[in-house]
């Protein structure tokens, strides 16, 4: 038994676990709420490690949640940095810690986040190559961004076009190489992909697609990548974003459901009703589009996270938001809601060629996502089409949200 014991635990300092205090917070007032992190640092925003951090746009001091740390005293949290859950106890309601410490709790919120995927490849882990996904990747790399410094950026996905593109921005030689014909090939349609990847190239970024490292090795200070194809890249910095594995360990020791993450039911209750789910780590139903699904963004992460709390609280409300992400690279801006899968069939209604316009993306003739390229203030109306679950044409679909 523990002598220790809260109300609420919440297990990750990612914005899932910030946005569950709120959630806790609007229907339970004075329940006691202790948050573990196992990053030093208190929860932060991640979009600015990759965007606005690198344009001057943000500095470190306004990516945190709750801005400063007078948000978790104001709500009356108890912060356990760098500290890391390593046992949960379903039956007697405990959890310990890597100091052996063991904690009591009514509700537990398992908001673990996901941890970056790595090169099993010769010199995969090497020291200096960033897995980019923290705050403390971002303090470290930005010193040695310099101008005229050169980068092997190592993923051509989310992450791996938007720190190409934030490296370009401030000087940097880069070269990105990744295994698909086209950029961000999961979400873009094979022909936008070409295109965004014949920009990069017009801007100066050197780009190996359809290859993959085999070895990285030091040659001096420089980091030497041998790839598939038989390319040999020096460079200053090597940065991976090859995708992230959802953080499911504790879930498994403690008997919980995990099916591509760590399955909650419409109120993101576990397979325990006590214990809770959400952010990155959560498979969750996602009700508009009647599947089982994970969501590595940062809305969902706000939105579910904040569910979560207040469920945990008792308000036993399902999980029916439909959340988005976004990203911008050089002048191509999105935002994206739904099933956004390039293996779908897809119609692109563009009103300027691979710049401005809406892409569709189809299931049988019925619209399970919408991507809005350079098309703003119009989320709603994609929403509003997916739920409607009627089947279209693309004649039908021309304009049907861009002219709105």
């Amino acid at each position: 038994m523990s002598d220790v014991k809260y109300t609420y635990i919440i297990v990750g300092g990612g914005l899932a676990g910030a946005s569950a205090v709120r959630g806790i917070r609007a229907v339970d007032p004075d329940g006691s709420i202790l948050l573990i992190a196992h990053e030093s640092t208190r929860p932060y925003n991640r979009p600015p490690l990759t965007k606005d951090l690198w344009f001057g746009k943000k500095e470190v001091e306004g990516i945190f949640v709750g801005k400063t740390p007078a948000f978790y005293d104001d709500n009356r949290v108890e912060l356990r940095l760098g500290a890391t859950v390593v046992e949960v106890d379903p039956r007697g309601k405990v959890l310990r810690d890597d100091q052996a410490r063991a904690i009591s709790y009514e509700k537990l919120l398992l908001a673990t986040g996901g941890m970056p995927r790595a090169l099993d490849i010769p010199g995969g882990d090497l020291e200096g190559i960033y897995y980019y996904r923290y705050l403390d990747d971002y303090l470290s790399l930005r010193p040695r961004a310099v101008e005229g410094a050169t980068a092997t950026v190592i993923g051509g996905g989310f992450i791996g076009s938007e720190i190409a593109a934030a490296l370009h921005t401030v000087g940097v030689h880069v070269t990105m190489v990744y295994p698909d014909p086209s950029l961000v090939a999961r979400v873009f349609p094979e022909r936008l992909g070409r295109r965004l990847q014949e920009h990069f190239q017009e801007r100066g970024i050197t780009i190996h697609a359809g290859d993959a490292p085999t070895a990285i090795e030091m040659s001096g200070s420089t980091y030497v990548t041998r790839t598939k194809n038989g390319q040999v890249i020096g460079s200053d910095l090597v940065i991976v974003g090859i995708g992230i594995h959802p953080a499911t360990d504790l879930a498994e020791q403690a008997g919980l459901t995990v099916e591509n993450g760590i399955a909650v039911n419409e109120r993101l209750q576990t397979s325990n009703p006590d214990i809770y789910a959400a952010g990155d780590s959560a498979s969750f139903p996602y009700q508009a589009l009647d599947m089982q699904t994970r969501v590595e963004h940062w809305d969902n992460a706000l939105n579910m996270g904040k569910q979560a709390g207040r469920n945990m609280a008792g308000a036993s409300e399902s999980y029916t938001y439909m959340p988005y992400f976004f990203s911008d690279l050089f002048e191509f801006g999105y935002e994206a809601v739904g099933e956004v899968d390039a293996r779908l069939d897809t119609f692109a209604d563009w009103m300027t060629d691979f710049e401005t316009g809406v892409i569709y993306y189809l299931r049988d003739g019925y619209v399970r996502g919408v991507m809005l390229c350079n098309v703003w203030e119009k989320l709603d109306a994609a929403r509003a089409l997916i739920q409607r679950g009627e089947k279209v044409s693309p004649e039908e679909l021309r304009g049907a949200i861009s002219k709105e």
